[in-house]
């Protein structure tokens, strides 16, 4: 029993959650059939796997959106408003429910009065059509559940149009006493197309009695309905006969939604592993890529040798070399997830809170598929978070506002996400108000997270980005939702955490992006080692597009600074150590060792006294006090025990 509780409170989380996107996005497309489907199918398995456990408010709630779904998919009623309400009220019980029996192993005390609300809600929901007035149509669709499960026993009599009749039978508890024999009645059914026996309560070992029946029969069969009415006679205020059920579904729902395995599934294999465990054997994997490394400095030191030894110790340096690769590359992708795991957990969230505010907001999500480290996922969501919130509070005007500005009454803001090479995109933007320079110098200076001439020389891009400085915050602009600005040093923070940074463009009147680059996962990178005075560093290989000895007398000075021209396109010129803040280190000889790395939309010539040999390193972002420091990717350890600290060029040079 504790496999199988464990088994639910996994599959349940995953369950509520795909429940509560599906509806989100099922309101803005009521007629999505397969959204429809979805939504039912999540409902209806977590249903069944409360059924196992002494959850009768749980069941009894998801019982009713059952209903209410089922009505839904077989066109009965339409859906409205209310319905989704109902519905999502439904879901975010079984989500504090589910966490109660994790922490606890069983139900809040206040489970049985909101689990009889909810599912009345759901029932007056199911009643009721958007307008207040009784729903038209039949409400009991309770056979919906019998029908989906046994679809291919259905498919012939689907196929020949043969009326199929649904039969639920609830013997009263004491009916073998007044001695009647339930399973007799279903025996007389004939043809018997599907049987389904359940109990109306939950069993009880301690006081169970074997003269109480406690059972709750379901069958379909297609006798005609005035012979199994007749089979049922003597019990007849026991027993719910629908005729026709197979009639006002849609022609594709009792084949498509059987529970067995589609085809083209049955291939498909997974397993369930604790994610301890691939951390472990993530970190086992970088143990072995210092090994190797180490390994490899050992075969570079006896390359000199010219022996047999050290031509045998470089071959199979190079073997362990491909497969740790490998299994690196293999490993992280079992660590890998869809950024639509967080992305999925917005539309719900911007739909109370728009409506809170009483603005019209629609948000567009665009994942593109992409998948990243869990870490990388799971982090996402605070920062990502507090970015929307103050897109939709403070980004987004009021309908009147965008109408006088000759904008359509809807705000709009965009989720997006792209991979980028082993690098993660994600952009966050509105068509709102866009972000008030001058309001942001006069904050800034107000506040001291600059000296005041500092902010004054500032171009505006510089001063948009002032946002993101601790301790920029202003009361006036502080709403219980959120502040354009306060608070967001939390977001570049937690991106940095995982990595990653951030950055923010904005038009006034047009709106406001924010972009965030991650790494995609822990990664094996290549870099290229190079050297400013008598420091190492690495660079990572992907961000240098070329290497060049560039002729002294080729360098000109433009306007305090440095360029050159390079295949008939003029570069700036930088140097490493200018950018390190390092000591001043002399150029040596005629020619400088130059890095073109692609900064922004163009390219830049980075000076370095030596570039040295290529390595592959486990990569680890920065923690603790470095964490987030401006220009470092992350540090990694070489083979002979030093630690490399790996540059972000992109960011240092622009």
């Amino acid at each position: 029993m504790d496999e199988l509780l464990e088994q639910f409170l996994i599959e349940g989380r995953e369950l509520v959650e795909q429940a509560s996107n599906d509806l989100v996005s099922l309101e803005r497309d009521p007629a999505d059939a397969a959204l429809l489907d979805t939504v039912f199918r999540a409902v209806h398995t977590l249903k069944g796997s409360v059924a196992l456990f002494d959850f009768a408010p749980m069941g009894n709630a998801l019982h009713a959106a059952e209903d209410l779904l089922g009505a839904v998919r077989s066109k009965k009623v339409a859906l409205d408003r209310v319905m989704i309400d109902a519905l999502l009220e439904c879901i975010d019980a079984s989500e504090r429910w589910i966490e109660s029996i994790a922490s606890t192993g069983r139900l809040p005390a206040d489970a049985e009065h909101d689990g009889r609300r909810i599912t009345e809600a759901l029932t007056a929901a199911l009643l009721t059509e958007g307008n207040g007035t009784p729903a038209a149509a039949e409400s009991n669709t309770w056979f919906l559940d019998i029908v989906t499960r046994e679809a291919d026993k259905l498919r012939p009599a689907r196929a020949s149009g043969a009326p199929v009749t649904a039969v639920r039978y609830a013997p009263s508890a004491d009916s073998i006493l007044k001695g009647d024999d339930p399973l007799l009645f279903v025996r007389s059914i004939a043809p018997l197309l599907a049987l389904r026996i359940t109990s109306r309560e939950p069993w009880n070992a301690q006081s169970f009695d074997p003269y109480s029946c406690n059972l709750v029969i379901e069958a379909l069969t297609s006798a005609p309905i005035e012979g199994v009415r007749e089979i049922f006679r003597p019990v007849a205020e026991q027993v719910t006969i629908v005729a026709d059920v197979l009639g006002g579904l849609p022609a594709e729902s009792a084949a498509s939604d059987s529970d067995a395995d589609k085809p083209g599934d049955r291939s498909k294999r997974t397993v369930r592993v604790d994610a301890a465990r691939i951390d472990a054997l993530v970190d086992l994997v970088g143990e072995l890529i210092v090994a190797k490394n180490n390994l490899g400095h050992l075969a570079a030191l006896a390359a000199d040798s010219g022996s047999p030894l050290a031509s045998a110790l470089a071959n199979n340096c190079a073997g362990f070399e491909r497969l740790t690769g490998e299994m690196h590359r293999t490993v992280m992708r079992m660590r890998m997830i869809p950024l639509a795991r967080t992305f999925g957990r917005f539309p719900r969230w911007m739909r109370e809170t728009a409506a809170k505010l009483g603005k019209e907001v629609e948000l567009d999500i665009s994942d593109n598929g992409a998948e990243a480290d869990k870490t990388v996922v799971d982090g996402l969501f605070e920062p990502l978070l507090h970015v929307l919130r103050n897109a939709v509070d403070h980004g987004i005007e009021d309908a009147a506002t965008r109408k006088a500005a000759g904008k359509p009454p809807s705000g709009r803001i965009t989720l997006e996400a792209r991979l980028d090479g082993d690098q993660i995109e994600i952009a966050v933007g509105d068509d709102g108000s866009g972000l008030d320079i001058a309001r942001i110098r006069e904050i800034a200076k107000f506040r001291g997270v600059m000296d005041a001439e500092a902010i004054d020389a500032l171009d505006d891009a510089a001063a948009a980005d002032l946002i993101f400085m601790p301790g920029f915050s202003t009361a006036s602009v502080v709403t219980d939702i959120s502040g354009r600005g306060v608070g967001m040093d939390s977001v570049r923070t937690a991106i940095a955490a995982l990595g990653g940074r951030v950055a923010v463009s904005s038009v006034k009147g047009a709106g406001t992006t924010v972009r965030m680059t991650l790494p995609q996962a822990v990664l094996v990178s290549t870099v290229v080692m190079v050297e400013v005075g008598e420091q190492r560093f690495g660079v990572p290989i992907e961000s240098v597009s070329e290497t060049h000895r560039l002729p002294r007398d080729r360098i000109v000075p433009i306007r305090g600074g440095e360029a050159f021209v390079l295949r008939d396109r003029t570069l700036p010129l930088l140097r490493l150590f200018n950018l390190l803040k390092l000591p001043r280190v002399e150029s040596n000889g005629s020619e400088a060792k130059v890095l073109i790395v692609k900064s922004g939309n163009h390219s830049v010539g980075v000076e370095v006294d030596g570039v040295g040999e290529r390595l592959d390193v486990l990569l680890r972002p920065m923690t603790g006090l470095l964490s987030g420091m401006r220009g470092l990717l992350g540090t990694a350890l070489l083979g002979d025990g030093r630690v490399l600290l790996v540059l972000d060029l992109a960011e240092l040079t622009a």
